[in-house]
Parts: structure tokens; sequence; C-alpha cells
């Protein structure tokens, strides 16, 4: 009995076999393999698409700290109230996953969702509308291959009027011109390149050029600094050489700041911090360096004469408490003279970060601390150690007055009332 069973089960197997071989050689049942060329193609296609949505910095407003990537929800803070982003994965109910190609260059390009509805300027629509078809189709491409997400978008929770959507139309005409990009005829294609992704994915003047009380601001003024806002960080001028201006910087040192981390002469904190382990990183060494040749070429903007050291405006009582604590809490890594040890510990001597009119992002480093991001180039950054719990207002006025003004530094001195506006702000 057992010996019928087993044949039996042969058969029946040979069976199942040579019916699978029938369905293979009937036509058209299955569909053919992709040609090696098509799926080259698309996948050349899907990663130039994630690198420009890296340049983009997609990835650090549509993902919510410790989320999935690209599935929204995360709150951005604005002087209008609280605006949730989008998913932009290629869930079809909650995502982008039943827009066309189409669809999603007119997004970019026009700042208009497929429902017809007007995006807030949130979203950089104002510089993506530089962004040429062919990219917009690539990054298409790319998000449509991540992972989707089902996730449902949260509402907006802006304040009466600007809750109204139809005021947009009024924004658009003041600050809104569509447009890709383009190039200088009179200019190189490596300047055009830093050009196009400095304008562009890169949105740079979104946060160095200051916003008006109607979240908009002036082509005129692009670049010259300003406070971010809701974020009590100030983006500094890169057409001073005052503030962040690169007219006497060379170009390693932009390279090296802008995708590394740090350079020998300044490294970035904050939210700058975040673009360069976001997106600057992740950029290829020629793309970088046609950025800082775009951005060492920005029109220096100083007319008035040098500033020199402010040091007589300090009481001599606060520039010693200021020069004792910097003895003894900053010297052992940047320097009894201020001349740091670059890249690790930048120089605060003749650093224009430090004497840039806006103390703030002094301020807050002495309060708050910080680390250069970890980047592929410096994956192991030095760090800052927080001294709000250790400084009172008065003392950490003293020691940033000290830092401004000592080693002929340019900067004015800082009162105690400005570093409790901030220290306020620092959670508990």
């Amino acid at each position: 009995m057992g010996r019928v069973a087993k044949v039996f089960g042969i058969l029946i197997a040979l069976a199942v076999a040579a019916a699978g071989a029938l369905y293979m050689m009937l036509p058209g049942e299955l569909p053919k393999p992709a040609h090696p060329a098509e799926v080259n193609k698309t996948t050349q296609v899907i990663a130039r698409g994630e690198y420009l949505a890296r340049a983009g910095d997609c990835v650090a407003c549509h993902t919510m700290p410790g989320g999935r990537e690209f599935a929204g929800g995360r709150a951005m803070p604005t002087p209008f109230g609280a605006m949730y982003v989008p998913n932009i994965t290629p869930d079809e109910e909650t995502g982008i996953g039943a827009w066309t190609p189409e669809e999603f260059y007119r997004m970019l390009h026009t700042g208009v969702s497929r429902d017809g509805t007007l995006l807030y300027p949130v979203m950089p629509f104002a510089s993506y509308t530089k962004v040429t078809r062919e990219d917009s189709d690539a990054m298409y491409s790319y998000l449509m291959s991540v992972p989707p997400v089902k996730q449902k978008n949260r509402p907006h929770e802006l304040r009466f009027p600007f809750n109204n959507r139809e005021l947009l139309v009024g924004w658009r005409t003041l600050y809104f011109r569509e447009g890709e990009y383009v190039p200088d005829a009179k200019q190189s294609a490596q300047w055009n390149r830093g050009a196009y992704l400095v304008q562009g994915l890169g949105h740079c003047a979104m946060c160095h050029t200051q916003v008006n009380a109607l979240g908009g601001s002036s082509e005129a003024k692009a670049f010259e600094g300003g406070m971010i806002p809701n974020q009590n960080w100030y983006a500094p001028s890169l057409t001073s050489n005052r503030e962040a201006g690169l007219g006497d910087w060379n170009i390693q040192d932009i390279k090296d700041l802008l995708q590394t981390g740090v350079s020998h002469r300044s490294t970035v904190y904050g939210p700058m911090a975040e673009v360069t382990y976001n997106s600057l990183q992740y950029l290829s060494d020629e793309d970088v360096e046609a950025m800082a040749i775009y951005l060492k070429s920005l029109p220096q903007r100083d007319s008035e004469a040098p500033p020199t050291s402010q040091a007589r405006l300090v009481a001599p009582q606060v520039m010693e408490l200021g020069r004792k604590i910097y003895e003894k809490q900053c010297s052992t890594c940047h320097g009894a003279e201020g001349k740091g040890n670059p890249p690790g510990f930048p120089p605060l001597a003749g650093n224009q970060s430090i004497t840039m009119a806006s103390p703030v992002n002094s301020i807050r480093m002495v309060l708050n601390g910080g680390y250069a991001p970890g980047t592929r180039k410096n994956p192991r950054p030095y760090g800052m150690p927080p001294f709000n719990h250790i400084l009172n207002d008065e003392e950490a006025a003293a020691v940033v007055t000290y830092i401004r003004v000592a080693w002929d530094n340019s900067g004015t001195p800082v009162a105690p009332a400005q570093v409790n506006d901030l220290r306020r702000l620092i959670p508990e």
C-alpha cells in the first residue's frame, strides 16, 4: 500500500511539473523579463533622484524624529501657527502614490498641489521652481521607489486669518517668481551648476535672507542674513565679510565647511549642522565645489568702514569676569589667545561668526553647547559642552562679551537680559 501511494505521489508531481512547463510555453501568459539595459536605466534614474532629493534636503522636513522616512507629520513652527509636513511616500491613500510625474512637477514648479490647493511657502517652492523637469522626474521616480507608509496627514493649526489660503494669492503676487533656472552665459558651467544648486534645490536663501511680517523676503536682499523664524538662530549674511561672507575664504575651506561640517575657518552648528548632516555631506566633491565657487562670487555689500575692537565699551569688571571664565572653561580647547586648534576646535579670534552684529548664535553655543555634524569625512566630531547649568546670566553675558571683543575682535557687548531671553527657551 505504501509503495502504491509513493508511486501515485510521483505521478502527481510529474503531472504538475508537466502542466507548469506547458503553462510556461503558452504565449502572453507571463510578463517578459525586463531587458538589462532598461533595468539599468531605471536604476540610474532612481539613484539620481535620490541624490537630488538629498540635495533638496527633503528628508529633514518630511520625516519626524524617530519616524518612518518621508512619512510626514513633523510640526513646523511658524509665526502664524504650526504647520504639519505631508506624507510623500508612494502610499496611494495618504501619500503621493496616485500622483503623476506631471502633477509632481507642477507642485515643485508652481507651488500648487495635485488638487489645485495653493501650498504655504514653508514648502520652498519659491526655490524649487528653478528645478528642471528632468530633475523633477528623477526625484519623482525615487520617491515612488521608497517603501509606502500609510499615515494620514495632519491639518495645519494656523491662526485666523492665516488659515485662509486665499490670502496666498497676494503673497504669491508679491514674493513668488515662477521659472526654471536659466544659465548665465557669461559664467562658467561650474558657476552655473553651483548657482542652480544654491538657488534651487539647496534653497539657501530661505534661511539666509531676512523674512518680513508676511513671511516673504526681498530678492534684492537675498543672502544678506536674518533670524530663522521660530528657531532662534541667526543665519548670517553671505554677502558681508563681517558675517559669513566668503570673499576672503579659499575654496577648500568653503567646501570643507559645507560638506564636512568643519574647516580651518569655522564650524557649523544649529540648523546649518542639520543641513550638512542630512544633505551636503552626500553631494559629490564636484557639486560642493561648484556651490563654493558660486557662493564666493556673491557680491559683497559692505559699505561701512571696517569695524574695530569694541573693548573700550565694556566695563573693566565685566571684561575681567569674562576673562576669568574664559580661562577656566574655554581656553583648554580654544587657546589662551582664542586661536583654537582647527578643524577640531574652531578659532574664536578673528572668527566672523563670533563678531557679527547678532550675538544670538554665540550666546546659544555657550548656553546649549553643541556638536558639529557627524559626516562621512568627519565621523567623530568634537563637541562643546553646555554651560547653562554652570553660568548665570551675568557670567554667561560676560564671557560671551569677552570672546566678542578680545584679541581685537570687533563684536559688541552682550547684556545679561539677552542671555536670559535665550535661556528661557531651553527645555527643562
